[in-house]
């Protein structure tokens, strides 16, 4: 365990010059093609299987390489071109292709997403260049070495890698470590030109960035979004009051954590084809969870998890709520992007097949046959010290505390979510 797992000795070409350098950074046959998908860089919606497809598998260095140049951060921060590239390509490599949904594909397009969030008119001149650059890093390393499992998974099987970060956080910790450790190969320190100070409050803003796309985090993360909303300033024309750094970090951790639930908000043929790869993803943990004698995490046995119901659900209980405060946040900006949501979910849910009419006098609160779909979610450290636990499903009763200090816990101020019933060990297995 004196090591950073997961970490390759690869190499790729150091002696790439501007002479060389393939005009989307990465070598392809289709070009013209490629050109054409990337004319939609600063559009939401943007087809990544497209760039996937025209750039030789190769969507996440194409898209870096892309934004960096349209941001013209190369130039900025002066990173070298052929470090750039070989960074970005050596980040790829340490996304698992055999993994269906948190593969290099998904943080390409969670990178373009939050490209396209920093652009939005209310964020205008809003964030600093090192902010920019800081959040299009923490968005392409975000996942990086994905095994394909949850945290819950790897705390249940007593995995290294919750050893190691001591069930917390496990995998945000372990993409946090690679990302930063692969600066460290040869030719791949795209920092190399930042004082000292600015890498290190690089390093702080990635961090707490990349540790919010834990979604054990989520209820934390929009009870203060929606306090910012309550309290937001924007001058005449608009544009977001954010003088504090804190201010702007708590935008820029939900914009990655926006970016990073975004599926639902894209155009349908693109959200089926997400949703496809991360039941996939789902299916396979089940199985291996079958295979061992677990009991097997909510939407992940193919058995019995309804796909149709389970996205209404995610769509219901999670993504809107998160969407809904992001658009008043930069209204009206975001109002197609909810447009969009909210036909995607009537879409699903009109595929859920119709069942007869339960009884008058059925129960009404059957958790399989309404909504398969369970989160557990941490708060926030309370000022006792002790951290607050909040627990979530689709019931309609009161969450209630388990253990002895019941009667002196105050559930966060959040009234997004109308009653709820604590779940053991239920979570998102993502």
């Amino acid at each position: 365990m004196s090591h950073i797992s997961g970490v390759k000795k690869l190499t790729h070409s150091s002696s790439l010059t501007s002479a060389a350098l393939p005009r989307f950074g990465v070598k392809t046959e289709q070009e013209d093609a490629l050109a054409r998908e990337l004319n939609d860089l600063n559009k939401w919606g943007l087809n990544i299987f497209h760039v996937a497809e025209y750039s030789n598998s190769r969507p996440l260095s194409c898209i870096m390489f892309a934004i960096f140049q349209e941001r013209d951060l190369l130039k900025t921060f002066r990173i070298p071109v052929d470090t750039f590239i070989t960074y970005v390509m050596t980040l790829e490599d340490h996304y698992h292709a055999n993994v269906a949904y948190h593969n290099s594909l998904h943080a390409a397009d969670v990178t373009q997403s939050t490209h396209v969030l920093l652009s939005t008119p209310a964020l205008d001149a809003v964030f600093t260049d090192l902010e920019i650059l800081a959040a299009l890093f923490a968005a392409a390393i975000h996942d990086v070495d994905h095994p394909g499992v949850s945290n819950q998974f790897l705390i249940n099987t007593n995995s290294e890698l919750a050893l190691m970060y001591n069930d917390e956080s496990v995998l945000e910790n372990h993409h946090l470590a690679v990302g930063f450790k692969l600066l460290h190969e040869e030719n791949c320190d795209i920092f190399q030109n930042l004082t000292k100070r600015q890498r290190q409050s690089l390093r702080k803003l990635v961090i707490d960035m990349v540790l919010a796309t834990d979604m054990s985090k989520h209820m934390s993360l929009l009870a203060d979004l929606k306090t910012m909303v309550e309290t937001k300033k924007v001058t005449s024309s608009g544009v977001l009051m954010l003088d504090h750094y804190n201010d702007r970090i708590q935008v820029l951790r939900n914009m990655v954590h926006c970016a990073d639930l975004s599926n639902p908000t894209k155009p349908l043929a693109v959200y089926r084809q997400w949703t496809e790869r991360i039941m996939e993803e789902f299916f396979r943990q089940g199985d291996k969870e079958r295979e061992r004698g677990m009991e097997i995490s909510p939407m992940c046995d193919k058995h019995t998890a309804s796909v149709e119901k389970s996205q209404v659900g995610f769509i219901d209980y999670i993504v809107h709520p998160l969407w809904e405060t992001w658009g008043d946040l930069v209204h009206p900006d975001a109002q197609e992007i909810l447009d969009t949501l909210e036909d995607n979910r009537d879409w699903y849910q009109s595929t859920i097949p119709q069942s007869p009419s339960p009884p008058p006098d059925a129960p009404h609160n059957e958790l399989e046959s309404k909504f398969q779909f369970e989160l557990t979610l941490e708060g926030e450290t309370g000022q006792d010290g002790d951290p607050s636990h909040n627990h979530i499903d689709s019931h309609g009763q009161e969450a209630k505390r388990e253990d002895e200090e019941a009667d002196e816990w105050v559930p966060p101020p959040l009234t997004l979510y109308p009653g709820v019933l604590p779940v053991q060990d239920g979570h998102v297995p993502f």
